[in-house]
């Protein structure tokens, strides 16, 4: 029995959904550990598309337990509609399989809005947020003014709480001449859906040293990227959370001991939403071809991705930062009408060569790809099962993909459908 982490090891949109879709028909448990509705999954399951946003992906199945973990930040009001738009489709959700943290921390209605405030006053230096309220509600949780599942038990810490959060936001929105948050009105609109999220709240460390003692297989789901984590990311082009597989532990409850496999889901060439550095990104009609053949649109926000060839050297990188110990590699067949196919092996910075992605954002932006150029094999290659029913030019990337990153691939995909995945090692059993 083992225990997985999931995560992303380029900038997030590398294709979790079906990786974590087949993974979580193998486990017992599902834990989202870290983010918010800012990301999203795509599920197809006998014909019937669910868009997940904070609901683990082990949710549309039955007999499994889905958990949201201590290290996420939940919008409660975003978190109820998911539910009930997945029950219109014929899922049950109850107490018995969704689990939220009493110690999670929620996203409320001003955070968005200083979420928005921010971005539009940024100008050239805005960061690319989806306008949730995401990083403002982390601010908070650090900022130890938040307020968390927990506090809605009691009315009177609820007001407690939120007079200790709203003197902070209200000072800072009336020196920028907005109107303050009315704290009554708001814990009227808390106090109303209190009751429907106290139910799924449980001690979840407690939670999870039993599903262990029961041999449970736990698959912990890591939302975004790893080139978007707080501290190891493009900072300060990241997200406000650690995304890293280490933070699965932190952000749900449990020691490191935990973990018994990482996975890094890898995209066959890389993609970027938002601002910030993107050394391979495409400004041309390749970067066009490859957003139009990979559909390249958001799940929750349906912006454009940026484009761009394999960037060795920062999966590379995230690999030995996340302790990563396979590869699950998508969208292969996005390549199949190529002539060539580069990948990144380094960079070039004020005329010197260097292996890895400096941690100044100056530095970022200056770098230069240095690539490796393959022929194209010019022929698809969707649907395919089987590593030798490949060909043999993609199998020539693939090897040398998998020597430069250092990194075995324990699956590669070929389509977006489940089946269609060449499995090389199952990460549960390996």
């Amino acid at each position: 029995m083992k225990n997985i982490v999931v995560v992303g090891s380029q900038w997030g949109d590398e294709g979790k959904g079906k990786i974590v879709d087949w993974l979580s028909s193998e486990a017992d448990v599902v834990i989202r550990f870290q983010g918010g509705h800012n990301a999203g999954h795509t599920l197809v399951i006998d014909g019937v598309t669910y868009k997940l946003r904070l609901l683990p992906s082990g949710i549309v199945r039955k007999n499994k337990i889905s958990i949201i973990g201590n290290g996420v930040v939940i919008d409660p009001w975003a978190l109820l509609d998911e539910i009930e738009e997945i029950k219109n489709k014929g899922v049950e959700v109850t107490e018995k399989n969704l689990i939220i943290s009493e110690t999670a921390t929620l996203i409320l209605p001003f955070h968005k809005e200083m979420d928005e405030i921010r971005e539009d006053s940024a100008g050239k230096g805005k960061i690319g947020t989806t306008r949730r309220g995401i990083g403002p509600a982390y601010e908070d949780k650090v900022g130890r003014r938040s307020i968390r599942v927990m506090d809605l038990i009691s009315e009177k810490n609820l007001d407690e709480r939120l007079v200790t959060v709203l003197s902070h936001h209200n000072a800072i929105r009336k020196g920028l001449g907005r109107p303050i948050f009315e704290k009554d009105k708001l814990k009227k609109e808390i106090l109303k859906i209190a009751p429907i999220i106290l139910k799924y709240s449980q001690p979840v460390w407690k939670k999870i040293d039993q599903f262990k003692n029961e041999g449970k297989k736990i698959l912990f789901e890591g939302a975004q990227g790893i080139l978007l984590d707080v501290d190891h990311g493009t900072y300060p082009f990241v997200t406000s959370s650690n995304t890293v597989a280490s933070s699965a532990a932190t952000g749900s409850g449990c020691g490191p001991n935990s973990i018994n496999y990482v996975l890094g889901i890898t995209k066959a060439y890389t993609t970027r939403v938002g601002e910030g550095p993107f050394p391979t990104e495409l400004l041309d009609d390749l970067g066009e071809k490859l957003g139009e053949r990979g559909k390249e649109f958001g799940t929750v926000t349906s912006r454009k991705r940026r484009c761009g060839w394999f960037d060795g050297v920062l999966v590379r990188q995230t690999i030995k930062i996340s302790g990563i110990d396979g590869i699950a590699l998508t969208k292969l067949d996005v390549l199949d009408e190529f002539e060539e196919i580069k990948m990144c092996t380094a960079y070039s910075l004020n005329g010197k060569e260097i292996d890895y992605l400096p941690a100044a954002v100056e530095d970022q932006i200056k770098v230069k790809p240095i690539y490796k150029t393959f022929i194209g094999w010019k022929s698809s290659t969707q649907g395919i099962k089987k590593f030798d029913d490949l060909p043999d030019n993609a199998k020539v990337y693939i090897k040398e993909l998998e020597k430069f990153i250092e990194t075995k691939i324990s699956s590669i995909s070929t389509s977006p459908e489940r089946e269609d995945t060449i499995l090389l090692e199952n990460p549960f059993n390996s």
